[in-house]
């Protein structure tokens, strides 16, 4: 069984990637909609996505901070 400062390592990094890969994706479809005259929507859409990823990123460190500070 992992040790619980292994699965926090774990879910640390998966949050990083989560972050950076929403990041990354949002610019280039924020790009790429203006490159090529996409309607607004798509923005939106694109834009709602980036934030679900970064509160989940953000609800999964919290989660951590507290498990490691015995809250």
């Amino acid at each position: 069984m992992a040790r619980p400062a292994d699965r926090d390592a774990a879910q640390m990094r998966l949050a990083a990637v989560v972050i950076a890969v929403a990041m990354l994706a949002w610019i280039g479809v924020q790009w790429l909609g203006a490159r090529h005259g996409w309607a607004a929507k798509w923005a939106y859409l694109a834009d709602l996505a980036a934030i679900g990823a970064f509160v989940w990123s953000l609800l999964v460190t919290w989660r951590i901070w507290r498990r490691r500070n015995g809250a």
